[in-house]
Parts: C-alpha cells; structure tokens; sequence
C-alpha cells in the first residue's frame, strides 16, 4: 500500500492539472468574448439572436421584410454586442436589395460611431470592411449618416422638467400626483 501511494499522488496532481488547464483555457475564452462588444451588458443583443444572425444572416431580411429602420436598428445592435457578426454581414448584403443595402451602410456606420469610444480597433475593423466590400448602395448609406452623429440623441434641458418639482409626481416622496394642466416651465 506504501508503493501505491506516491503513484496516487502524481494521478491526482497530473488530473489537478489538467482540470486547472481545462479551467483556464475557458477563462481565456470568456475573456474573448467579453472583449468582443462596444456597449455594456444591459445594451447587447441576446446571444441567441447573435446566433441565429450567424447561422442564417438573409433571416434577417425575411423578419424585418419592408422595415429598414428596424434593420438598420438591430444589425447596429448586433455589430456593437459582438463585432464577430461583421463576417456575417456580407453574406447578408449579398442576399440583400438595394434599399435594404443602404440600410446595411446605415447600421454599419452607426456601429461604427458607437464603438469609437470604447472599442477603436472595432470602429477602424468596421471601417475598413466597409472599405473592402467595394459596395456602392452599402457605401451610400454608410455615407449618408453624419460622422458626428450619436445614436440616440442627447437630453437635452428643454426636454426635461424643471427642477423646482415640475414633474408627473410631487411631493416629499414623490408620491402625489402632479397637475397635468399646470403650466410648463419654461426653457431658459
């Protein structure tokens, strides 16, 4: 039993390491993907759409048929929650129409302004797939959004209720319902 016990030792320091490896090598992995978005957690797609986007991208087309505004939306959603979608990009431009095209340009130049700030070898990856695509519909769409522009606009204070407790609750605990027909302040 005495000779047994070295032996049993180095097979379970040998299965420590292996399952200390298997252990790491999925840290890396995760690590990747986490690193792979433009926008935090609460803003990306779910993975399931990500991948059902991948296996099939032309399904995209069929779902939003004749809303280019929803397509050009949820591909820049796609594009910023895992930049790995952009393979899957071209497959779909060349199952794509014209107009749907330039929606394609469209979400590609948006996605590429919304990971300038987080992720700037995403937006320069963006750029030149665009760059590279030599298509003139995507290229026109791509072109016709602003370089400045921000997807979703900013607040602004004209939009927001003042401050002196003008708003839809009031109250110590903002709890009572506030006057609807009250005058609204105005934007200074």
């Amino acid at each position: 039993m005495e000779d047994n016990l070295p032996q049993s030792m180095i097979e379970a320091g040998r299965r420590s390491i292996i399952v200390m490896g298997v252990a790491v090598a999925m840290l890396c992995a995760l690590a990747d993907v986490a690193g792979a978005q433009c926008v935090d957690r609460s803003e990306r797609a779910a993975q399931i759409a990500l991948d059902a986007f991948v296996a099939e991208p032309s399904s995209l087309l069929v779902q939003l048929r004749s809303e280019k505004d929803k397509l050009s939306g949820r591909l820049q959603g796609y594009l910023v929650s895992d930049i790995s979608v952009l393979k899957a990009v071209q497959n779909l431009t060349r199952a794509a129409t014209q107009a749907d095209r330039a929606s394609i340009g469209i979400a590609l130049h948006r996605a590429e302004i919304r990971c300038r700030s987080s992720k700037p070898a995403f937006a320069q990856k963006i750029s030149d797939f665009v760059a590279k695509l030599h298509d003139s519909s995507v290229l026109a769409g791509y072109s016709s959004e602003p370089d400045d522009a921000s997807p979703l606009p900013p607040p602004t204070t004209a939009n927001l209720p003042a401050k002196s407790g003008a708003g839809l609750l009031s109250g110590e605990f903002k709890t009572e319902i506030a006057d609807p027909f009250a005058a609204m302040p105005l934007p200074e």
